[in-house]
């Protein structure tokens, strides 16, 4: 096996975190390849390894695999031990509605709450587009947290491939200090206690490089 991850900024970039966190919470050895975003050469190296030029791309041998949900979908089915969706087959179907939610939603709160590892948590003003993504994830969070409460810290119990599509969200609750009910805190507080996502975090917070947009 020779699994290889191209990644973003760890400090910035939400997409690649997903993948990464997955394989590293399940223990599954692989090489990272990190490459700067928004650099003049970051197009041309991105292409070497992804026909999208962006991150993040997952390369198992030959194969390459693009997209944070398509890899997450992959690794889940290339390591079955991991359980990557839950067995019920009426929660599959929610967790994989719910993953397909953030994938393709909640476009004003990443515009506005971009991801900063290195952002002092603190509250600022947001749009009023805002209020109903915050809305929306708080509800999920509650719900998720209230079901299954007594099976794990995670919206089902055990980590799945919705806490990877999440986390990244999570740690935007953080940093600008989202208010939020009970049981959605204490998912934050899950994901900001998980050691794979402390030590993105860290690592984030050494990189040496500022994107503006993202600032």
């Amino acid at each position: 096996m020779s699994l290889s991850l191209v990644i973003g900024n760890k400090n910035y970039s939400s997409w690649s975190l997903r993948p990464w966190l997955f394989l590293k919470y399940h223990d599954i050895d692989f090489t990272e390849i990190r490459i700067p975003l928004y650099r003049e050469d970051s197009k041309d190296k991105l292409l070497q390894y992804s026909p999208t030029g962006k991150v993040p791309v997952l390369l198992d041998a030959e194969l390459k695999v693009w997209d944070s949900l398509a890899i997450l979908e992959y690794l889940a089915e290339r390591f079955p031990q991991t359980q990557g969706w839950p067995e019920d087959f009426a929660e599959r179907a929610a967790a994989r509605s719910l993953a397909a939610e953030m994938h393709s939603g909640f476009t004003a709160l990443r515009t506005y709450c971009g991801m900063n590892c290195k952002r002092t948590p603190s509250a600022k003003p947001l749009p009023e587009a805002v209020h109903p993504d915050i809305e929306r994830i708080s509800e999920i969070w509650e719900y998720y947290r209230q079901l299954h409460r007594h099976d794990g810290p995670w919206l089902f119990g055990r980590f799945t491939i919705v806490d990877a599509m999440f986390a990244p969200v999570a740690l935007r609750f953080h940093s600008y200090q989202l208010a939020t009910n009970k049981e959605a805190q204490a998912y934050v507080d899950s994901v900001l206690a998980c050691p794979a996502v402390s030590a993105w975090m860290e690592a984030g917070k050494l990189e040496s490089e500022v994107i503006t947009a993202f600032e």
